[in-house]
Formats: C-alpha cells, structure tokens, sequence
C-alpha cells in the first residue's frame, strides 16, 4: 500500500512532463488533515470538503515553494535507497494521519454542535469529503500551474535581452498583473455588477403582508414625508414588524404605547446629505424628541436592522422610545464593505450629526435620552459616525454595539488594552466606566465599577467569528485561544499555521448558519441585560428581568 501511495505521488500528472510535487503532497497532506479540526463553527460535509481541498493546496503550494528554495540554495539531498526510505517512511505517517483525522472529524463536529445544542453526528461523512475535498484541490492547483506557465512564458521571453532573475521578475509580475486583470474584470466587475443588479431588485421587492401603514404617525403613511415604496424591504420590515402596544404590555406588563420607527430608504432622497435631512424632519413630524429615549440605528449593509436588539429595547421602555435609521447600501454587509466601504461611514456620520445637533440645542430637562446601535456591519459604522472630541461637552447617554467586526477601531483598542488576566473573548477595559463586555452569560456588574456619563456595551459571543476573525492567525495563534475558552468555544480547538486562518475564513463566511444565541445570530434574551446597563428603563427589578428573558427565549424557539 505505501509502494502505491509512493506510486501516486510521483504518478500524478498536470502535464506532459510534469508531475506533481512529493514534497508538496505530503505537505498538503498535513494541511489536509489539519483542516479537519474544529474552529467556531459546525461544518457541514460540503463545507469542511471546501475547506480541505483548499488546505491540501496551500500545503502543496508551500511545499513546492519549500522544495525549490531548497534546490535553490544549493543544498544536497537524499539520493537512492535512502530518499525511497524516507519517501515510504512520510508517506506512512500521512496515511495514518489522514485515516486517525478523518476517524476523529465526526468528535470534533460533535464538540461544537453539543455546546451548540444540535444533534450529533454520527459520521463525518469522510467519502464526500474526500470527493469534494480532491475536486478543490485540483481546481486550486490548476490555477496555481496557470499561474506557473505565464509567469515562465514570459520569463522565458525576456531571458534573451535581460539577466535571468530579471526576467523571473518580471515573468512573476506580469503573471500577477495578468490575473488580477482577470479576477477584477470577470469577477469583480460583470460579478459584482450580477449580484447588485439582484440585490437592488430585491430591494424593491415588496413582501407578501406587508401593508402600507395606515397611521399617520408611522413613517411610509400616506401623511410621512417618505414614501412607502421609497423605504425598501429592509425598511419596509422594520416599520412593519415594530410590536404594538398590546403586544408590550403583555410581555412587560402594565400600560404601554406604540414605539416610533423612523426610516429613510436609498431611493428616498439623491443624496446622504438630504436623506438625512429627511429623516429628522420624520422624526420631527413623529414626535420622537418628546420620547425618553432616541436611539441613533446604524443597519447592515443591506439595510436590515436586527429585531432582536430593537424589540428587546422597545418593551424594556414599554413602548416609549423611538428609532432611526438610515439606508446606505442595498448588499450584504460583506458586499457592502469590498464594494462601497465609505458609504456606511458616511451615512451614519450623516444622520449621527444631523439628529446631534438639533437634539442639543434642546433644554437639558426637555430632550430624551440619546443612544446609538449598531450590529456587525452597523457596529462598525456606528462606532465611525461621530468624534468624542464633538460630543465631549455635551455626551449623549450610550451605546450598544453587537457582534462588532474585527476591524471595528474602538473594539480593537479596547480588546488590546484589556486589564492583565482578562480573556480576549471577554475583556475588562480598565476600570469599566465607559466600556463593558458581555456575551451570552451577564459579564456587566463589575464589583467596584461605577459608570460614567457614556456607557457603551459590546455584546458578544466568542464563537462570533466575524469577531473573532484574526488575519495574523496565518502564523501565530490568536489571543482568544489563548487561557480559557469562551463557553460556546470548542475546547479541541487546535491553532496550526495557515490552516486555521483558512477555517475561520470559512467560519466568518458562514457565521450566520449558526443556530440563534451563537455565531453571528444575536438572541433576543441575551440583549436584555445590555440594554438595561445602557438605557436604565425604570419599573424592572431582577426577578421581572428573568422572567422576561425566559418569555422572549420561547418565543423565539
């Protein structure tokens, strides 16, 4: 068997002459078996087959890249009997970690999934892994031999009138050049192009049940200074779906009215600038100033704003709270940030500005409460939509951010300057008067902590990976797996270089396919207690928060 193996190896070929790499078989090999491992989130068998074929090539890439550079400096190697030792010797060890890692994969999915509350696996399904994982690979290594011809045709063209190593330059350059070419063209540009013209008629869609509201305080009604066709779907949803006031009262008992939801769509207005002109001017019209509280929405990319979040608040106030936001994209939030990154800046700094100033300009005694929210895409905008050193004499109350992504600024500081001792999936930033972390379990009552005038909260899970998501993963391990892990974190959980950069990549792809309450998916229970540390709603007292966070987990199960 391991003669055969050795046969393959050697065997297997993508040209007339040449074949494939030992030393990159048995890399990728390594790498293949590594990507079995668990990371944040379950897999399933289509998935993980992705995620090892594309492992097993940039094994194989790094070990051609490691056997040339070995050749390279002139390094003699092993010749004759001992090289075919030592080639059946690696082959054995790759056998046997291949067969143990694909016995072991259906346990390691298993240690996500239980903490996760799914069923458990009884197989791994290893055949369509195999399958899956062989097609990606030879795919990948195609492209990377493609890669190889251009650069080597050109090099060879240029050899004649230029210093050899010029020329292999220049061959790498202008194969580089040449598939970019190829990958913004036909990729990025007819792609793109596909993908916005099918969100923006999504956009217009407009869904079966909801009807343009017949209040005239609600915006989209027949008396809003927006239209009802110009809010969008993700618009249309969130005015739609606000809870009525029978429903508030029920969940929170005694007397409630009707939260206020204001929304401004991308077709409402030509510019940022007037869109948000238009929306104070809604909010105005509603009556939003005279609510105790206000709170400054920035969405995600495709506009949607989380009812998890909004709801939970909006009942915690018994109605009395309104609430706006602003379109800037149509795509999903991924999307959004490759192909308009400063649109959700701009808008939210837009709007943040224009509601700032007039709320300040109101009497202290007279003006509600003021708060901004903001989840994944939303957090991050947010977080970019004002300047402490505009708002410092005279702050508003505080913030909410949830699932923040990696790149978030004030996240990033926070987490890098946490106290000594601190988890990185849970930080405790200094003395906790202006920030506080909390995740599934209430991590915000800091003994000895007192808050100052600006709150701001970051909810959190650690098995988040649009979070947790760590580009130096490529060749060190991240600081969250280091010390304890979060309670919804694998406890198998292993760093290897490069693969486990391609497993949160994957991970961070899929973050929203975890079920509600891990991932990317923000239950409604677990924003109880960060809205109140935020806003303070008066009339709860501990029992009736408990009872309530029971109420909204079954309701949404």
């Amino acid at each position: 068997m391991i003669h055969r193996f050795v046969d393959i190896v050697r065997g297997v070929v993508l040209g007339a002459r040449e074949t494939m790499s030992v030393v990159g078989v048995l890399l990728g090999t390594l790498f293949f078996a590594a990507s079995l491992t668990p990371t944040l989130l379950p897999r399933t068998a289509f998935m993980q087959g992705a995620l090892s074929g594309v492992s097993f090539a940039a094994g194989y890439g790094i070990g051609v890249f490691c056997a040339w550079l070995w050749s390279y400096l002139g390094i003699r190697t092993l010749e004759g009997r001992p090289a075919r030792y030592v080639l059946r010797a690696a082959a054995l060890v790759c056998l046997a970690v291949v067969a143990v890692f694909l016995w072991r994969a259906a346990g390691w999915q298993n240690s996500i999934r239980l903490l996760m509350e799914l069923e458990p696996l009884d197989t791994a399904q290893p055949l369509r892994i195999g399958m899956i994982a062989f097609a990606t690979a030879a795919v990948t290594i195609l492209l990377g031999k493609l890669f190889r011809l251009a650069l080597l045709a050109v090099a060879g063209r240029l050899k004649p009138v230029v210093p050899r190593r010029v020329a292999n330059v220049a061959g790498a350059v202008a194969a580089l050049v040449l598939f970019w070419a190829a990958t913004e063209g036909l990729v990025l540009r007819y792609g793109l192009r596909a993908v916005d013209a099918s969100f923006r008629e999504l956009d217009r869609t407009f869904e079966s049940g909801v009807e343009k509201p017949p209040e005239a305080w609600r915006t989209g009604s027949a008396a809003s200074l927006v239209r009802w066709s110009d809010l969008g779907r993700a618009g249309r949803g969130f005015v739609d779906t606000a809870p009525s006031r029978a429903d508030i009262a029920a969940l929170a008992g005694g007397a409630a009215i009707d939260p206020l939801r204001v929304y401004v769509g991308l077709n409402s207005a030509a510019t940022i600038e007037e869109r948000a002109a238009l929306a104070l001017a809604e909010l105005r019209r509603v009556g939003a100033f005279e609510r105790s509280a206000l709170v400054v929405v920035t969405p995600t990319g495709t506009g949607w704003i989380d009812p998890a979040a909004m709801d939970t608040l909006e009942i915690l106030h018994r109605g009395d709270v309104a609430s706006v936001a602003l379109q800037y994209s149509y795509l999903t939030s991924w999307l959004s940030l490759l192909v308009e990154p400063g649109y959700g800046k701009e808008a939210a700094r837009a709007l943040f500005r224009k509601v700032y100033d007039y709320w300040r300009q109101m009497p202290r005694d007279a003006r509600p409460a003021l708060y901004l929210y903001g989840l994944s895409l939303g957090a991050l905008n947010s977080d970019l939509s004002f300047d402490m050193f505009d708002i410092v004499g005279d702050p508003f109350q505080g913030i909410l951010w949830s699932g923040p992504p990696f790149q978030s600024r004030t996240w990033r500081a926070a987490t890098a300057e946490r106290e000594p001792g601190s988890p990185a999936w849970l930080p405790r930033f200094r003395d906790g008067s202006v920030i506080r972390f909390t995740s599934q379990k209430d991590a915000l009552d800091i003994p000895g902590a007192a808050w100052g005038p600006i709150r701001i909260v970051y909810l959190q899970y650690a098995s988040d990976p649009v979070t947790f998501f760590d580009f130096s993963a490529l060749f060190r391990r991240p600081p969250w797996m280091v010390g304890p892990r979060g309670p919804d974190v694998s406890p198998m959980l292993q760093w290897y270089p490069v693969v486990t950069l391609l497993q949160l990549a994957l991970d961070m792809a899929a973050a929203t396919t975890a079920p509600i309450g891990y991932g990317h998916l923000y239950a409604p229970e677990h924003h109880v207690d960060p809205w109140v540390a935020v806003t303070r709603p008066p009339g709860w007292d501990a029992p009736a928060l408990e009872r309530l966070k029971r109420e909204l987990a079954e309701r949404r199960d």
